[in-house]
């Protein structure tokens, strides 16, 4: 395994199309969606057939951050690793080109100067379910990158979809001695409709565009500067402190051109070749394509939690947390949530955006946040919600704590539910048992903590005129938020 190997993981994205179980602050690729590892899990389990594991980078928005390093954690955990994985963390969203960017800039402060990485770029929010056939490509693919080229993997299309990109490949044209699998690009086609569509599958020219790819550091910088210099301009500007946590500066990189790989490089570079992909892949883009993946019963449902259903069929009906009860559905999808329902027909899945975007425009928090929101010490359930009130229920793992902060609009009042609390209040500690009680005044200095080996379960009344999780002054945090 070369020391000079990177792989990067895209871990951004609102995965809108999968609301409401997918929000803007905890989106698709950090759920199990019915398969056993989160996608981003699964993604970097899937890595480590190939990469040394301290060669894998995460970069991610800051709105996603927590919930990436909760994931690496678990990981690390449960194989006992050492590394402390890296995770560059950009404060907006400016889509795949400037992140690659700016994270191929890291791998290549991180490889040394002397060093030309090669990196394998994949998305974190995607399903493969033959992972030796992506180890195949992968080998395919560094070989092609060691000669120069910048790779594609396009994905054998397996029926007619509108729903992504294509790549025109000449057929039987071979690029390289080394990789006898890999096809010369001609061109990439954008989401085309039915008829088009079909015209390609049936011409066999033509792959999906999955947006995986792997290039030496040197190739693709040189293409990004030749295609679109103002990204490279901007990353050389950059004071980018790359010692431990990744920091980037928010005014420069504000300045980015929001714009994806595919049309800054991709659709450009006379560098492109592709290594045919046929490995299972779904970008588990809609819930139609959940559907598709999951185990259905003999009438072609796909019935996940507490529901009861009397004569559906080929109908997917979710619920996490109420009763769903469904009678003779046909094409149906039903997904339940604490706090939103969706029913859609089935082919209607690639539209649900446009149910986050308009509520996003409403600015209802729905599309944002569920109830539940979790947090590198654990996580907490909104329960009620009024006029100068707000109840949780927080839940802290064992051997971790929240922040010590204060807030300026409101005071709390805690309540042990289920474990023991230690709580700073002041310059006072206490340990405070199931049934006792605390109460936090306005701007007091405060943290809730749990050195024990059992999760503590608190109840937190808040009370104030500005009830707002941007409402927190941290002044020491292990998590790295101060």
């Amino acid at each position: 395994m070369s020391k000079d190997l990177y792989a990067l993981i895209l871990a951004g994205g609102s995965g809108s199309r999968l609301w409401p179980m997918s929000r803007e602050l905890y989106p698709k690729q950090l759920l199990k969606l019915n398969q056993k590892n989160t996608l981003f899990g699964a993604t970097f389990l899937r890595l480590i057939e190939n990469f040394d594991d301290k060669n894998i980078i995460s970069i991610t928005n800051i709105k996603h951050e927590p919930g990436v390093r909760i994931q690496l954690k678990e990981l690390k955990d449960k194989f006992c690793r050492k590394e402390n994985y890296k995770i560059i963390t950009e404060p907006i969203g400016r889509n795949t080109a400037p992140a690659i960017a700016l994270a191929s800039k890291y791998i290549k402060l991180l490889s040394g100067k002397r060093v030309d990485p090669i990196i394998l770029v994949v998305p974190s929010d995607h399903l493969i379910l033959d992972d030796k056939a992506f180890s195949k490509a992968v080998e395919q693919g560094i070989k092609l990158a060691q000669e120069g080229f910048i790779v594609t993997f396009g994905i054998k299309p397996t029926k007619i979809d509108v729903g992504f990109g294509y790549i025109k490949t000449q057929k039987n044209k071979k690029v390289s001695e080394l990789a006898q699998e890999a096809l010369k690009v001609v061109e990439f086609k954008e989401k085309p409709d039915y008829e088009t569509a079909k015209e390609y599958v049936e011409s066999g020219k033509y792959f999906w565009n999955g947006g995986i790819f792997m290039f030496k550091y040197s190739v693709m910088m040189a293409e990004m500067k030749k295609y679109s210099k103002d990204i490279v301009s901007l990353i050389n500007e950059m004071n980018i402190d790359f010692e431990a946590q990744p920091t980037v500066e928010y005014q420069k990189f504000k300045e980015m051109p929001d714009i994806s790989i595919d049309y800054a490089v991709m659709e450009q570079s006379k560098k492109i070749a592709l290594v045919p992909l046929d490995c299972g892949w779904n970008d588990l883009g809609s819930w139609e394509a959940i559907y598709d993946i999951s185990e259905k019963d003999k009438n072609g449902n796909c019935i996940t939690g507490n529901v009861i259903d009397i004569d559906s069929k080929d109908s997917m009906i979710y619920s996490t947390s109420k009763l769903v009860t469904t009678i003779g559905l046909k094409d149906t999808v039903v997904v339940e949530t604490e706090d939103a329902v969706l029913v859609c027909d089935k082919s209607k899945t690639q539209e649900v955006k446009k149910i986050y975007n308009e509520l996003k425009e409403r600015n209802d928090d729905s599309h944002k946040v569920h109830k539940t929101v979790f947090r590198p010490w654990g996580y907490y359930t909104v329960m009620q919600e009024g006029k100068g009130f707000l109840t949780k229920c927080i839940v802290v793992n064992p051997n971790a704590k929240l922040s010590l902060q204060l807030h300026h609009h409101r005071s709390e009042h805690w309540v042990v539910l289920e474990g023991k609390a230690f709580v700073v209040k002041g310059e006072e500690t206490h340990v405070l048992l199931p049934g006792e009680h605390i109460d936090l005044a306005i701007e007091e200095v405060h943290s809730l903590q749990n050195p024990y080996d059992e999760p503590v379960k608190i109840l937190e009344v808040q009370r104030g005129d500005v009830l707002d999780e941007n409402d927190i002054v941290r002044l020491e945090d292990i998590y790295g938020r101060v």
